[in-house]
């Protein structure tokens, strides 16, 4: 009886210390937990500001309702009868004047001309005339001839009444019938330059990030060429067909181009030199001088507009003159950057939809739900991660070097559109646990890396 009791007692006098010690061992755990997770949220806190206080139009985009253009507005009207001009090549046969030959004489048969592969003109016959800068041509026993603005079956009858009122050939004065046809068109040379066709990259660099994925990078080398465009085919479409077509997704939304007529150039000078003198006057260091406007000398044409919008176009603006440039420029700023627990690295914005939170985080490989294994989530036990992370914070860049940050709460954001603002060029953005995710996960790696030993001892 005295053994059972003796027994009793040491029981009741170990149990309370197990008990106390085990609670102790619980308290220090939690708190080393929240001092030694490596919580972000903690020892790296942002203070950004929540979405739903931001008003609509960070959650309005621009791009998902445009459309594309009529493409034929950059294209000029074909006239119905090509009308000649200075350069035309013509080719013009005249009865015993063209070629000349003394009667009773085989007559010399007018060369053929086949058009080179890429014309679109048809075969012709005569000997070739070309078309003088004053609009004049050349022929046998007569004075120049004007034909510039005429057309072809014109320039004929014009022939013709010549031959005829200078009584060269009275004999055949009813059967002198030329042959006028063309054998080449006056061409037009422009430039065009493309930073959409990098050289030996597809317009794109494949860097590698710590993830082991590829990230989009900018190639800014650009592919010029010089296209001779036949009259009346000297516009934006067709020096855009000659050279690869309309823009691709690498480069902007817009077409830029730039006039060498000399007013022009001293134009785009002024405007230059007036916006130098505006960056002079900010002789303060904490000034900040307003961005450079667009050069009214550029013309710039959008390929992308709301429902319903008309381009600001004037049939004359998209003929092209010699010496004229076409330019099309890559979108060597339309990124948006990761880090955190995202894969660090640089993505490029969509450019023809609108971009948000959830979709960045998809792009940059993250999903909301997904369980991220990288830095900034680690723990000094287990590194167990059963709570996926719920805050993301985007960094956007204001002008005179400023800085918001926009706090996104992804529980909420998944299940409310108009908590997922659109993601802007330059935005970075960081993936977080909340304090009590990351305690959370350390509990359970805690008690899974210490509790279960303990429970068998």
């Amino acid at each position: 009886m005295n053994r059972s009791k003796t027994l009793v007692n040491r029981l009741s006098t170990v149990r309370p210390n197990r008990v106390s010690r085990n609670a102790c061992s619980a308290a220090i755990l939690f708190a080393f937990a929240i001092a030694c997770s490596g919580c972000t949220a903690l020892t790296q806190p942002i203070d950004g500001i929540p979405s739903d206080r931001l008003p609509n139009q960070f959650f309005t985009g621009e791009k998902n309702d445009l459309v594309p253009i009529d493409i034929s507005l950059l294209a000029q009207e074909i006239p119905r009868n090509y009308t000649l001009g200075s350069g035309d090549v013509l080719g013009i046969t005249v009865d015993k004047i063209l070629p000349l030959y003394a009667p009773g004489e085989i007559p010399e048969p007018p060369p053929v001309h086949f058009p080179e592969a890429e014309d679109t003109l048809p075969p012709s016959t005569g000997f070739p005339i070309t078309v003088l800068e004053d609009g004049t041509i050349s022929l046998p026993l007569l004075e120049p001839l004007k034909v510039e603005g005429l057309t072809t079956d014109q320039t004929r009858d014009l022939i013709r009444q010549s031959y005829v009122s200078e009584q060269i050939l009275l004999e055949d004065k009813g059967k002198v019938s030329p042959v006028v046809t063309i054998i080449k068109k006056r061409q037009v040379p422009v430039i065009v330059i493309r930073q959409d066709q990098g050289s030996g990259s597809q317009s794109y660099l494949l860097q590698q990030n710590r993830s082991g994925r590829g990230v989009a990078g900018s190639d800014y080398s650009a592919q010029g060429t010089v296209v001779k465009l036949n009259a009346f085919e000297n516009d934006i479409l067709h020096a855009l067909t000659e050279t690869g077509g309309l823009p691709g997704v690498t480069a902007k939304n817009e077409i830029k181009i730039l006039r060498s007529k000399a007013e022009d150039k001293a134009a785009r000078r002024a405007f230059m030199m007036q916006y130098q003198q505006i960056l002079a006057m900010h002789t303060d260091p904490c000034s900040c001088p307003a961005p450079m406007p667009d050069d009214p000398t550029v013309l710039r044409i959008p390929l992308r507009l709301p429902p319903g919008a008309w381009p600001n176009l004037k049939p004359e603006d998209v003929i092209l003159q010699e010496g004229d440039i076409v330019l099309i420029e890559s979108r060597e700023n339309e990124f948006f950057y990761t880090g955190g627990l995202l894969p660090g690295g640089q993505w490029p914005i969509p450019r023809d939809y609108d971009l948000d939170a959830l979709g960045a985080m998809a792009m940059a490989g993250s999903g909301v739900s997904s369980i991220s294994q990288r830095s900034g989530s680690s723990s000094l036990v287990g590194g167990a991660q059963v709570v996926p992370p719920g805050r993301l914070y985007i960094l956007r860049k204001t002008p005179c070097n400023g800085q918001i940050a926009i706090e996104v709460d992804l529980s909420k954001a998944v299940n409310n559109p108009g908590l997922r603002p659109i993601i802007q060029p330059g935005d970075t953005l960081i993936l977080q646990y909340k304090p009590g995710e990351e305690a959370i996960n350390f509990g359970i790696g805690a008690f899974f890396t210490y509790g279960i030993r303990e429970l068998f001892n």
